[in-house]
């Protein structure tokens, strides 16, 4: 299980079971376990963001873009393509980062990105926003919408 905090990402190593950290500065390059020496992978499903702070040390200190979630549990669409961020997670590992925003939880911050509808996806790449897509989308048209982006 992945815990995001104000640093990085915590991670149990598979092998070991040791605590290790991936930090945000960091994807992209291959991590390894501090007791084992084991590859750590790079993050493959969406990660859950819980405070401002964390997503503020994700998205301006990670060193791939991050494409964040902004929905909501009442949301029926949102439901709907939360499988579909899970596969664009999975199938593209260590290329950019998926997260995930719940507005109910973290309001201001939906506010400040002014979110107006959900779901909104936004693409970050060192805190600035640089593309923005409503709606539910399947993952092969949001992967799309991430190269596209990204290439600009």
């Amino acid at each position: 299980m992945m815990e995001p905090d104000e640093q990085g990402l915590l991670l149990a190593c598979p092998q070991c079971g040791q605590r290790n950290r991936l930090r945000y500065e960091g994807f992209g390059t291959t991590f390894r376990c501090g007791k084992c020496r084991s590859e750590l992978s790079p993050p493959a499903v969406p990660i859950d963001l819980a405070s401002e702070r964390v997503f503020t040390a994700l998205t301006t200190r990670s060193t791939l873009p991050v494409l964040v979630d902004f929905w909501a549990p009442w949301c029926g669409p949102c439901k709907m393509v939360a499988p579909e961020f899970t596969k664009v997670a999975a199938a593209s590992a260590g290329r950019w980062i998926v997260a995930k925003v719940n507005t109910e939880q973290l309001p201001e911050l939906a506010s400040r990105f002014r979110i107006n509808s959900i779901p909104t996806m936004v693409v970050l790449q060192r805190g600035t926003e640089i593309a923005r897509e409503m709606g539910a989308l399947p993952a092969a048209r949001i992967t799309q919408f991430l190269e596209q982006s990204i290439r600009r």
